[in-house]
Formats: C-alpha cells, structure tokens, sequence
C-alpha cells in the first residue's frame, strides 16, 4: 500500500519523492470548479498572504493529476487556519469534498498504533523494548534469531530484515486470512536483509503490532483506538476501518486508472486483518485536532478538574516516537528542479518519517489505498501542520499541496519574499518522465519476446494448485481453452492467462484498476514436468504491495489437500 517512487499508491512507504504512479498526467476530463466555501469549512483571516491563491492552486492540482477531491487542513500555533474540501466527492455526482468528508488514512494510520503502544508503555503494560515473544509466544519470524530479539519498537521502525513490503499479499487486496493467521503466516516469510541492518517498508509487522495491543490491553485494536485516543482528542468523526460506514455518511469514493488510463471509482476496501498498519477512516477536521495535539507534544486541549493539562502520552513517548531509529539512504532527485527537496537527513522513527526541508525539521507520513493516498506533515519548530487527503491515486497532488503550504509559511517565518514554486508543475514533468520509463521498460520486454515460440506443454498441463510456504495456494485452470489463474484467499486476483513466450506467460486481472498484471514463469524439471512456478508485476508503476516476487509456488501433488492452510 503505499508510495511508491515505486508506485502509485504512496501507501505509507512513501519515500522523499513520489511521482510514479498511476498518477498518470493523462489528459483528465474537464471538470466544473468545485463550489463555494460551505459552513462546513474553516478558513480563517490569518492565512498568509502567499495563500491567497490557494484555491485556485489547489484546482490546478486537481486537474493536472486528474484528482476529483482533495480536502486540506492547516493548523498553527494550536489553531486551525483551514479545513476546507475541493470538488467532488465521486467523478459524475455532485455531492462536494468538505472538511468533515472521510477518506481512507491508509498509512497515517501506524502513528495510531504507535501512539496506542505508548501509553500502554506508560501504563506499565509493556515496554516498548518488550521482546515480541514476551507478549505473543508463538511468534515466530523465519530466522530464529530475529525472532528472539524482536523487540516491540522494532514492530514500528522498517528494519526488521524483510524486503519492501513482504508479506502483503497476506491481505492485499482484501483476503480471508486472520490478523492471527496473518502473523502466524510470518514464519514462512523470508528474510532478505540483516536484521536492523537497513530500511524496506513493511505493513505486515503492523499486523503483529495490532495484536500486541489487543493483548496488552484486552480490548479489540478498535475499541482501543476509539477509546483511548479518538475520544480524548475529540476525533468523533474518524472510523476504524470501512465496516463502520453507513449509508448517507459524507465520504468520499477512491478512484484509479484502469489500466493506468482511465478514471474509475474503485470500490472501498476494509483492512480487517492489518488494522494498525492502515485503517482508518478520518476527515481534515479531525486531523487538525490530532495534528495539533502532536505539535502540542501530547497535550490534549482539555483539561482535568485540577485545571491541568492532560495528556495524551507523555512528551517523553513523543520524545521517542519522533526519534530516527532507521536511517534512509537520500537519493538524487528524477528531475533537477526537485533538488530543493532533497532533504540533509532522512529517517524512520516509530511510524513517522523524519527529514527536514529549508532548514526545518519535518515530521510526517503517507498514506496509499486503493483510490486513496493522502500526506499529513508536521513542521514542529513552527507548530505548523498540514493534512492533504486525496480521492485517487496521485502522490504527486498530496505533495505539490504540502510544498505550496510549507513555501509560503516558511517564507513568512524567513521573512523572504520569494515568489512560490508551482510545484504542480515540476511534479507533472516528475510523473510524465516517470510514466515514460514505465513505457520503455514494457517496451524492452516486448522487444525481446520470441513471438515466434509456443509453451512447451499442452496449456491444459499447466493446469494445477500451485502452493507457497507463506501465502498458500494459487489455482490455475483450464477453463474453455483457457488458462484461469485465482488466488485461494484473495477473491479479487483473478485473471486470465495468455502465452507471452515459451514458458513464460501473462495474467491479466479481471479487475483493471488494480494495475498489477504480472508475468508467470514455469519452470520444468528434465522431464517435462513443472517444477516451479514464479510471478512478478510487469509495469514498474505497480504498486509494492503486490510482491508476487516473493512467491515460491510449486504443484501440490494430486490428492494432497489444496486449502492453503499449510
């Protein structure tokens, strides 16, 4: 889920620069201007003058990366300058994007959980360098000694040797697996990395995360959240995860682009077994409320009958969650005029990205879900925050938004008088240089397909249960001439495949939006018979949570049971 330089989805693994995705710069539909500041919005007096515009810039973001909504908020020095929505809620209705419409947080969501693990920290249920089998015996990663000495604040820091996102497809898309069943699951995942070693982004040590607050606790992760911080924080508008919603509620519909061209609502999704790496649902008005007591170091607006301040968690947790704990290698930026935002220092705290830009620190995180990415920031020295939440999949609007409202604070606080980056603009040549890539790597695997080559069984042989050790099963078969591939727990990765040269073929999603069709690769023994199969997205711009790569599939013998619940 998750940003991708990589893909479109930002979902949380954003890195410094997201551009790829199906961001597509696309010629979009014309589109009405959105209407007029309803009651429901905020926009007050003090907003600086280099904002002025903002309306209008915000639209031309939406336009350019064929964006139907975007909502924002703005806090300083514990106010709220801004929550205010922009066009629509869903491509062809008329219903607006207001402050209090909800989105997917998606990724913005693992501060939650680190928040959640830090008052039970502090309530002396645990301690944050626990080891993870002190508190949940039986689990169990796939080297023994990373098992050992996981500790709870690794759960939340992207170090723990897996690749970037291994795992995933555990229950992304949607499966039918447990968040037990997940972790359980994570003894089969392989380890690529030295422990602690370096950082991959990770949302399957968030399902494991999940489950140490639920038995630290008692409670279910919702009802923790709930009660422990959306409560106290006054977030009465902000869901756990897409099973909470009702009809007539304000939330918006994602939207992707099938087939990485055209706009369509994909429908919402519930993230039932990962619920603390990515779901929940929130609005800009109840962001500005989270955001503020963040800046505020914990402390909650209330105050108790002895006429103190409360806390949320204590500024030493703050002190904590906001302290690197994994380093990140700075790239050089794709275009020269994204230079200005190659950060001096760039890291990982406990759920929190940590850089700077113009010599301000930088707390923040991402967020990708399928039609939904979205960017909270902290600047902390300036008790600036700004929350941009989007309705389809375009990291490059959520940052060209953030930039704009960082430009013209700093200005203020500099007391430069610097005209402002159209950063709409440079990330709009960032994405079409990235999606041109994409095409010359399409290009060259069509260049060097043998056409001429046919498989070398019949296609009904390569019909079967394929198992891996840590998904389980993936079915193929034979259907009408053709070859029907399913994943056993995932009911939306089903496709058809077709031959692409020898015994390599591809599948193509039934689902177009997903933008994840994949090579399949068999291999056979001297024999002839297959022996392994194998699968890796085919477009660059696929997002990172389909790690088909990581997959080890082999043909279950006939007779043994194909359930997946190896």
């Amino acid at each position: 889920m998750s940003l991708r330089h990589l893909s479109p989805r930002l979902a949380g693994c954003c890195v410094l620069f997201v551009f790829a995705a199906g961001a597509a710069a696309q010629a979009p539909a014309e589109r009405s201007l959105p209407p007029p500041v309803s009651t429901r919005d905020i926009v007050q007096p003090m907003l600086p003058a280099q904002l002025q515009d903002f309306g209008a810039y915000v639209d031309s973001a939406r336009k350019t990366f064929d964006v139907p909504g975007i909502a924002v908020a703005i806090v300083k020095d514990g106010q709220v300058v801004m929550e205010r929505g922009f066009g629509l809620r869903e491509i062809g209705k008329p219903e607006p994007v207001d402050a209090h419409t909800l989105f997917a947080i998606a990724s913005n969501t693992k501060a939650f959980t680190a928040a959640a693990l830090q008052q039970l920290a502090e309530q002396g249920k645990l301690k944050m360098d626990d080891r993870v089998i002190d508190h949940l015996p039986w689990f169990r990663m796939s080297d023994p000694y990373v098992t050992h000495e996981m500790r709870i604040r690794d759960l939340l820091a992207h170090r723990s040797g897996l690749s970037l996102g291994a795992g995933d497809l555990l229950y992304w898309p949607p499966t039918s697996y447990t968040t037990k069943e997940v972790v359980e699951r994570l003894r089969n995942v392989p380890i690529k990395n030295g422990f602690r070693s370096g950082y991959a982004y990770d949302n399957i040590l968030f399902a494991v995360a999940t489950l140490v607050i639920e038995q630290a606790s008692g409670q279910s992760y919702a009802d923790y959240v709930r009660e422990h911080i959306f409560q106290p924080v006054g977030m009465d508008e902000s869901l756990i995860d897409k099973t909470y919603l009702k009809p007539g509620m304000d939330v918006a519909v994602g939207h992707a682009k099938a087939n990485f061209k055209d706009l369509e609502p994909v429908p919402p999704m519930a993230w039932l077994n990962d619920p603390g790496a990515g779901g929940i649902y929130a609005s800009v008005h109840d962001l500005a409320k989270w955001m503020n007591v963040q800046l505020a170091g914990g402390v909650l607006p209330s105050r108790g009958a002895d006429g103190k301040p409360v806390r949320l968690f204590s500024a030493d947790s703050q002190q904590q969650m906001w302290s690197m704990l994994t380093p990140i290698t700075i790239g050089k930026p794709p275009i020269p005029e994204l230079a200005p935002l190659v950060p001096h220092f760039y890291g990982y705290g406990e759920s929190w990205f940590l850089s700077d830009y113009r010599n301000q620190r930088l707390v923040w995180h991402t967020g990708g879900w399928p039609g939904m990415v979205s960017r909270v920031t902290l600047v902390p020295e300036l008790h600036l925050g700004v929350v941009v939440l989007t309705n389809a999949e375009s990291g490059a609007a959520f940052n060209a938004v953030t930039y704009r409202v960082l430009d013209a604070y700093l200005n203020t606080a500099q007391k430069t008088v610097a005209p402002l980056t159209d950063w709409v603009i440079v990330y709009d040549k960032a994405v079409k240089q990235g999606e041109a890539r994409a095409d010359d790597s399409l290009a060259k695997h069509e260049a060097a397909r043998d056409k001429s080559s046919k498989p070398s069984l019949p296609l009904a042989q390569y019909a079967g249960t394929y198992r891996d050790p840590w998904y389980g099963d993936v079915i193929i078969g034979y259907e009408n001439g053709k070859l029907r591939l399913r994943f056993s727990k995932t009911a939306q990765l089903i496709g058809t495949m077709t031959p692409w040269q020898h015994d390599s073929f591809v599948v193509r999603w039934d689902d177009r939006a997903l933008n994840a069709d994949a090579f399949v690769d068999f291999t056979l023994d001297m024999d002839g018979h297959i022996r392994e199969m194998r699968m890796q997205p085919m477009s660059p711009l696929t997002d990172f949570s389909f790690d088909f790569q990581d997959l080890r599939l082999v043909p279950v013998a006939a007779g043994k049971p194909g359930t997946g619940e190896d």
